[in-house]
């Protein structure tokens, strides 16, 4: 009995240590793990783009890694500068727009609010004490809303270099990813065979899968409905259009569609006078926001052959779980758990020959020979 117990100790001891390992060296790395996770993302993600070329650069690695990294960069900066700048050469009109919020006169609620079933008696009463208490009262009223949200505004500014840090990084090691991908990828599926021989290979490839379909049925769609509601938005004359078109990616990203921003637009062109922009606008903006239900499931078929619900709960349960950078994460962990549940659902034990076959009633022996 000595020997068993020396050799359960050893085992517990060696599991123990490396588990300590593995979450000291994660905690040691924990600052960089954000950049890594985004960074192995966009790579997977581009990696055909990146073969594609090096092709046409006359078989040129690192050609073709200059001008993925410089496109990542500008992806990167480009919003983010474009953003800013827009905010600061509007905030003239933004002052102007509040200081004639300030003398707006509301004037008596419109006939057709009350006939809006069920909550029409509520908005009219709601109507009628926001004319009472007057652009001042509702400015009281809003005061608390607004100190949070300058609160909120100024905790979040002193983040903006750590985030301009973390694109750097994400970019640098995109970099380094482009270089060396081909070991790196080799590298993880023999892990992954070491873990579960054929299936572990097949789980790390299907993650691979997982991970183009997001960046082509979310991204792709993303990028698409958000540039054509921008320009939607420019020839019908709304401000902030560039701005607009950001707050929209970041939408679609989200699953939220850029609808959240094109309605309250649509709204404000009818408000304003502008009748058959309005009516442009309204039309685009039936055109854009149903974009996704036939484009996502174009794309998402062709980076991986993965139900489309499954995608969709990842990135929205991902999103929700492990905020931005679980849109990647979220489809890829369903994904290969998918793939490993069906696996062994289908997978049928081969008959062993070692056991005596057992005979059933009306069964027939033939004689040997």
């Amino acid at each position: 009995m000595t020997e068993p117990r020396r050799e359960l100790a050893r085992i517990t001891l060696s599991v123990l240590t490396i588990g300590a390992l593995i979450l000291g060296s994660l905690w040691i790395l924990r600052p960089f793990l954000g950049a890594v996770i985004w960074a192995t993302m966009v790579v997977v993600a581009t990696w055909p783009t990146l073969v594609w070329l090096q092709k046409r650069l006359w078989g040129r690695r690192w050609m073709a890694n200059a001008l993925m990294t410089s496109t990542l960069l500008l992806v990167f900066v480009v919003p983010l500068s474009l953003a800013i700048v827009t905010i600061v050469m509007e905030a003239d009109r933004l002052i102007g727009w509040g200081r004639q919020l300030a003398g707006l006169q509301m004037s008596v609620p419109p006939e057709f609010l009350g006939r809006v079933p069920v909550i029409g008696e509520q908005l009219v009463a709601a109507w009628k004490q926001a004319v009472a208490a007057g652009a001042e009262g509702l400015i009281a009223r809003a005061a608390p809303y607004a100190n949070d949200i300058v609160r909120w505004f100024v905790s979040e500014v002193g983040s903006v270099g750590f985030l301009i840090v973390q694109f750097l990084l994400t970019v640098v090691l995109a970099a380094v990813m482009y270089s060396g991908g081909e070991g790196a990828a080799a590298a993880v599926r023999r892990f992954g065979r070491r873990l579960a021989g054929e299936r572990g290979d097949n789980a790390v490839v299907l993650a691979g899968q997982a991970i183009r379909a997001v960046a082509l049925g979310v991204g792709v769609t993303a990028i698409v409905q958000s540039v054509a509601g921008g320009v939607a938005l420019a020839i019908a004359g709304v401000p902030f259009a560039s701005l607009l078109t950001a707050v929209m990616f970041m939408l679609c990203i989200a699953q939220l569609g850029p609808t959240l921003v094109l309605v309250p637009a649509v709204i404000w062109v009818f408000w304003s006078g502008d009748t058959g922009w309005g009516i442009f606008l309204l039309l685009a903006t039936a055109v854009i926001g149903t974009m996704d239900n036939f484009l996502r499931p174009i794309l998402i078929r062709r980076g991986a052959d993965l139900p489309l619900l499954l995608i969709l709960a990842g990135v929205i349960g991902g999103l929700i779980a492990f905020g931005l950078v679980g849109i990647f994460v979220g489809p890829v962990l369903l994904a290969v758990a998918y793939k490993l549940l069906d696996d062994w659902i289908a997978e049928v034990d081969a008959p062993d020959s070692s056991r005596p076959a057992t005979l059933t009633p009306g069964t027939r022996v033939l004689p040997h020979r």
